[in-house]
């Protein structure tokens, strides 16, 4: 099998993986993706055993659709994946070169930040609506009248919904400003633990970043130290041939073919989380959630129906109607909204 057969296998494992939580982990049915996934999986179900798609939509449904701590340990085995790579290959190679330790300490500052922040997502409650709470968090946010409306009701939870508030069928309850659930923590994402989820993504993102820089940099001095760049080649025809990036790029993954789907690996997960970061900083910063935002994308401009209310969408990209102006927003993000308490005489 040669490198290129290779590696686009590589990379069509790990676009299929991609494409899986896209389709299944949130709003699957709007997204561009998970549409064009559902048009795909009806082109080829004539060609799937009935039995097999029944199986294997049964752990798809388990998977995404119930509580499972899979996700959590297949994020566990990646990321020890590619800190063993680092730290028994690149560390040391690194090191030989004359690479400053601190730099080299780096990603492991990162993993600890990234370990504390993944420990509070995953166990800190998101803000689940109780019977003791309820008549609290009625007050916190106002209703627009637009998304949320005072008379919607929560069949399952027996309670008048709050504004911002959604119930997550995954976790079986109501969450305060209800943004997503995320199967990587195994937990809904809302009110009282949305701060640490972006600073996750965002530590997860730096790791991936700053590994794969120091391993490029790497790949780059051994390029040069070696004179790969100026060599030549004989081909088949007997011919001598200067070398070319993909000759290179061949020579690197034949010599360090761990390292190399190591780096293929990061730079493919921190570009994917650099946009998703990004998108959850716009939130943030404009007052939105995710809920909020494929609900009303969902529906459009305009008028629309939802829970028995004919309402026309004032749904702003760029500003929220509980937007409070930028830092109050990310105050709030950092520090929720609690009901302001009226003192009895």
């Amino acid at each position: 099998m040669d490198f290129l057969t290779l590696f686009a296998l590589y990379v069509a494992a790990v676009l299929s993986c991609i494409v899986l939580v896209c389709k299944y982990g949130g709003q699957r049915h709007r997204a561009p993706v998970g549409r064009l996934c559902s048009a795909a999986a009806a082109v080829l179900s004539p060609f799937v055993p009935e039995k097999l798609q029944r199986a294997v939509l049964g752990i798809v449904h388990r998977l995404f659709h119930q509580r499972s701590n899979f996700f959590i340990y297949l994020h566990v085995l990646l990321e020890v994946s590619v800190y063993a790579e680092y730290h028994y290959e690149v560390y040391d190679y690194c090191r030989d070169m004359g690479t400053s330790e601190t730099s080299l300490y780096v990603p492991y500052a990162l993993w600890v930040m990234k370990s504390i922040f993944f420990f509070l997502c995953w166990s800190r409650d998101p803000g689940t609506l109780t019977r003791a709470n309820h008549a609290t968090q009625l007050q916190v946010y106002p209703f627009d009248q637009s998304l949320f409306h005072s008379g919607d009701f929560c069949h399952t939870c027996q309670l008048q919904k709050p504004a911002r508030s959604k119930h997550c069928s995954v976790c079986d309850r109501c969450v305060q400003r209800f943004d997503h659930h995320c199967v990587w923590v195994n937990n809904c994402i809302g009110a009282q633990n949305t701060r640490f989820f972006l600073l996750y993504v965002l530590s997860v993102c730096a790791m991936a970043g700053y590994i794969a820089t120091v391993t490029v940099d790497m790949l780059v001095q051994v390029v040069l130290a070696s004179g790969l760049l100026h060599a030549r080649y004989v081909d088949a025809e007997g011919e001598q041939q200067p070398t070319s990036v993909a000759f290179v790029v061949q020579h690197l993954f034949l010599t360090f073919p761990r390292i190399i789907f190591m780096l293929g690996f990061l730079i493919f997960v921190f570009f994917l989380l650099a946009g998703y970061s990004l998108f959850h900083l716009y939130l943030a910063v404009c007052n939105h959630t995710s809920n909020e935002w494929h609900k009303a994308r969902g529906h459009g401009c305009g008028h629309c129906q939802q829970g028995g209310h004919h309402v026309h969408s004032t749904f702003s990209p760029f500003r929220s109607f509980y937007s409070r102006g930028l830092l109050r927003n990310l105050w709030e993000i950092f520090y929720p909204l609690c009901p302001v308490e009226k003192k009895l005489n």
